[in-house]
């Protein structure tokens, strides 16, 4: 239990400082040590939002891995929530599907982010939206409230992946679902590569088995299970020799291994 909070504060504590730091900071959710001078950007999972109606430029911090806002089935008057809203990037993409009859709450753990998307959603002048600040393992939102659930890689962040999907299940009503974009892995990993904390940070090493992440939403109850895109993530070598030692990458690039971005429904009934 302890190594779960470490490393759920681990990732409070990174996200916090991309909030602090939006513009030097701005990366995927593999991509950047906040303590390097370089401030490099990577966005090697990230997507074009600009096109999308509701897009808020300052909202994208480029952390996703995908636009689960796409397959969502938003229906004008939904309740949605989005879970780890960030800076309310699909918060405002959801919004403009939802429409002024409908509500958006984002969830995130990380003040500095729940205080970024309230100043991005008062610029605005959107009053259907609100942020709250809790934990999506301990949704603060009462059972049977959301028509729609939708998360941009975020629970692959998290190490307790089983409560959130718990947590999914009982905020949805009955007839609801869900549409997720995450991180999943293929094949066995080098332990050096799981076990780095940066990695874990980044969104990489804490990602399970794809096998093992639709086995999770299968144990929660939920139905029609639909993998609707998968994307296959290429890591570039300047963050992998940022993160981890020359034996390690070798064994990585060896081994039979993937890294993919998924997007995943699913239906409580």
């Amino acid at each position: 239990m302890k190594e779960n909070r470490d490393l759920k504060e681990l990732v409070k504590q990174r996200y916090s400082e991309l909030a602090l730091n939006a513009e030097a900071l701005k990366s995927c959710c593999c991509g950047v040590n906040p303590a390097n001078s370089s401030k490099r950007i990577f966005t090697i999972m990230s997507e074009n939002y600009k096109n999308l109606e509701g897009y808020e430029p300052d909202a994208d911090l480029g952390v996703g891995c995908g636009l689960p806002t796409r397959y969502a089935r938003i229906k004008e008057g939904d309740t949605v929530v989005d879970l780890g809203s960030g800076a309310g990037n699909d918060c405002f993409i959801a919004r403009a599907e939802t429409g002024e009859s409908g509500n958006v709450i984002g969830i995130d753990f990380s003040p500095q982010m729940i205080a970024k998307a309230r100043a991005n959603a008062c610029k605005r002048g959107y009053t259907n939206i609100r942020f709250i600040e809790g934990d999506i393992e301990n949704m603060p939102l009462d059972d049977n409230v959301a028509d729609v659930i939708v998360s941009n890689c975020v629970l692959n962040l998290l190490p307790q992946k089983d409560l959130i999907f718990k947590e999914i299940y009982r905020v949805l009503k009955p007839g609801g679902h869900f549409c997720i974009s995450d991180v999943v892995l293929e094949g066995v990993f080098p332990k050096e590569f799981t076990d780095n904390a940066a990695m874990y940070a980044g969104c990489i090493a804490s990602a399970i088995q794809k096998n093992d992440y639709l086995s999770e939403i299968k144990k929660a109850g939920f139905k029609d299970i639909c993998i609707e895109r998968t994307k296959t993530v290429v890591i570039p070598d300047e963050v992998l020799y940022e993160h981890l030692d020359e034996n390690t990458i070798q064994k990585y690039k060896s081994g039979n291994v993937g890294v993919y971005s998924i997007t995943v429904t699913g239906q409580k009934l």
